[in-house]
């Protein structure tokens, strides 16, 4: 097993250097099994990302339970103490994006920042091939353009691409996905018939550093007062006062619930006005959007697009991909035009674009239209 779709082109594994990238949970413990069944000389890698003791990714539970799966494989573990970093990159970042009224997706800065820049850094200092990881996504040579293509993985119901849409023709040729072909069903029967530690862990939070989801008392307690906490009207679009928010940072672009407004039908959060103070609401007809502009942009070809073009895009994680048509409008701009309006495209997140399979790159959404 060879990881890559394309065998006339696969790397053969023989004396190919792999560091395993173990969060202690049951992907990545099965990520580094498949990686020395395939004849791979592997080293697990657990990124220490937080202090204390919980079961969420980066925690020195994690690095426990990792390093007690590569004893268990007979394989050496690193645990690397990348704290000030994940600070840096990921909480910071947060924090100031929903003071901001934005929307962000800690787990892209994370994949970005983290596992891919920092780990690929290591594994340069420490001279090994690869970096693995146990996202369900898969990599591809196209022999036709000499770049390396990102596909989604072959369960749509794991499939994490949508979260790598950053990676680079660099990084790429030195990335293995064994878990790109693999149902999570599959991935823990794997680990309970080798008596994983991790076999039955369950998933981790989607924001890792706030198990409990109250993201606005974690942003209070960290920063402090704030004018985001600070109560202020709540109107349609026309400017009409309907009531009072308890603070803009507490509320979500197409939140229903917690408005306290009696309306003929459901009102949900359309934008904010941070200048103003103001939350705007809406009907479900007004949350839709005919596209967006996204900025930061990042194509996995490392071309630069010429003129419109056909594509799927996904402009939150659990949407299914839809047609639209995305161009580059900029150096560091790109325009996407649904073919159909969308629901809830919130500035902060990211739209990712899509050939079929093939991940084409993407960028984090600056405003709706």
């Amino acid at each position: 097993m060879t990881f890559e779709d394309d065998r006339e082109t696969a790397v053969a594994p023989g004396a190919s250097g792999v560091m395993a990238a173990m969060s202690g949970g049951v992907d990545s413990s099965v990520c580094a099994l498949l990686l020395q069944e395939a004849g791979y000389a592997v080293r697990g890698a657990t990124m220490v990302l937080r202090d204390d003791q919980e079961s969420t990714c980066g925690s020195s539970r994690d690095v426990e339970d990792a390093r007690a799966v590569c004893q268990r494989l007979g394989i050496p573990h690193d645990a690397f103490d990348l704290r000030d970093r994940f600070d840096a990159a990921v909480v910071r970042p947060f924090c100031d994006a929903y003071l901001e009224g934005r929307t962000p997706n800690p787990c892209i800065a994370c994949n970005r920042f983290l596992k891919f820049e920092s780990l690929q850094q290591r594994r340069r200092e420490l001279g090994f091939d690869y970096v693995a990881t146990g996202h369900y996504a898969r990599r591809r040579w196209d022999a036709a353009t000499g770049r390396w293509q990102l596909l989604r993985a072959c369960d749509p119901a794991k499939d994490q691409s949508y979260v790598l849409y950053h990676l680079t023709q660099d990084t790429l040729a030195h990335m293995l996905f064994p878990l790109g072909e693999l149902t999570k069903g599959e991935v823990r029967e794997l680990a309970r018939a080798r008596g994983f530690v991790t076999a039955a862990k369950p998933e981790s939070q989607d924001i890792c550093f706030v198990p409990d989801g109250d993201y606005a008392r974690f942003i209070e307690g960290r920063c402090g007062a704030d004018t985001a906490f600070n109560p202020g009207e709540i109107v349609d679009r026309e400017g009409r006062v309907l009531g009072g928010h308890a603070g803009l940072i507490r509320y979500t672009i197409g939140q229903r619930k917690g408005l306290g407004i009696a309306a003929r039908e459901p009102l949900y959060v359309l934008a904010k006005d941070t200048a103003a103070n103001r939350l705007i609401v809406g009907f479900k007809d007004e949350l839709l959007s005919v596209g967006v502009v996204a900025s930061d942009m990042n194509f996995i070809s490392g071309d630069v697009w010429q003129g419109p073009r056909e594509v799927l895009v996904k402009t939150h994680y659990r949407q299914h991909p839809v047609p639209a048509v995305a161009e580059q409008t900029g150096v560091d701009e790109l325009t996407v035009a649904f073919d159909e309006p969308q629901r809830a495209a919130a500035p902060g997140q990211a739209a990712v674009l899509y050939e079929g399979d093939i991940v084409l790159g993407g960028g984090t959404i600056a405003r709706a239209l």
